[in-house]
Parts: structure tokens; sequence; C-alpha cells
């Protein structure tokens, strides 16, 4: 049995996307109940040399939109990367999923060998389409979303693996 390409990239982005927002959302009720700065969480990190919250979802934002353009050979939408409170973020991630619910199956089932080159700094890494979405994009993806829960989570946000997950 083969893989589907769109039903292991789009609606699994989108699950987690909204699970993200719902996150968000009680950062932001957490942050208003402790009179915590608005600008102060999605400014946190989980350590001094990792990125803050607000570039975490940026990048788990940037990583869902990027697969499923490529891998429906559509152009990427560019988005500022200028959120810097709870609400821009959630603007962002609607943003993300409304563009990701444009997507069918027909345009992203069948490019498991379809060429990827993702221009990084000062190289391009190649992939074909299912090596990228399994061993690039769904690894980075996860990283930044679960990077994002753990800052909230280490700031004394009340979440929970089930707040991760989903219903």
């Amino acid at each position: 049995m083969s893989i589907s390409m769109y039903q292991a990239s789009v609606p699994v982005f989108i699950r987690l996307l909204k699970n993200l927002g719902a996150i968000l959302e009680k950062g932001r009720t957490h942050a208003e109940a402790r009179k915590i700065a608005a600008d102060v969480l999605p400014a946190s990190r989980l350590i001094a040399d990792m990125l803050p919250l607000r570039r975490q979802v940026q990048i788990a934002s940037d990583q869902a939109k990027g697969a499923a353009a490529r891998l429906a050979g559509v152009d990427v939408p560019k988005y500022e990367d200028n959120e810097q409170s709870f609400e821009d973020l959630q603007a962002r991630i609607a943003k993300t999923v409304a563009f990701l619910e444009t997507f069918k199956a027909a345009q992203i089932d069948g490019s498991e060998e379809r060429d990827i080159v993702l221009s990084l700094h000062d190289h391009d890494l190649r992939f074909k389409g299912q090596e990228y979405l399994l061993g690039f994009v769904l690894p980075n993806f996860y990283f930044h979303l679960v990077t994002a829960y753990n800052i909230l989570r280490g700031n004394g946000v009340e979440i929970g693996k089930h707040d991760y997950l989903g219903g």
C-alpha cells in the first residue's frame, strides 16, 4: 500500500496548527491572568540560544505552507515574519490553515518523486517529494511545534499532552 502524500501532510498540518492555536490561546489567557506583559511570552525562549516562541510558530507555519506548495508544484506564499503578539501569531496560523485548506488531494498525491530544491543560506538541499515530507518537513514541523509547547509549559501555562495532540 502506498502512502497518500496529501493525507500525510495537509490534514496533519491543519490539525496540529489548530492545536497550536489553542495552546497559544491558553498562553494568552495565562499571561493576562497573571498580568504578564503581552510581549513577554511570545519573546520567551526554552534555552538562551534557542529561538523564541514567536519564531517557533513562524517556522512551523513555514514548514506546513512550504511543504504543501512545493509538493503541489505551486509558489510558496511569503509571510513577513513580523508577528510580535499572541494575536499576531493566531492570525498567522489562521492564514496558514486557510492556505492549506485550498489544496485538494489530487494536487499533492503522486508527488513522491517530485524534485524538491530548498535554497538554504549558501547551499541547496535536494530531495524527492516523499523524502522531503517524511525526512525533512515533518520532523522540523513537529520539532518547532513541541518547542513552542515546551516554552509555554516551561512558563507555567497549564497545558498537557492532550493539548498538543488535540481531540
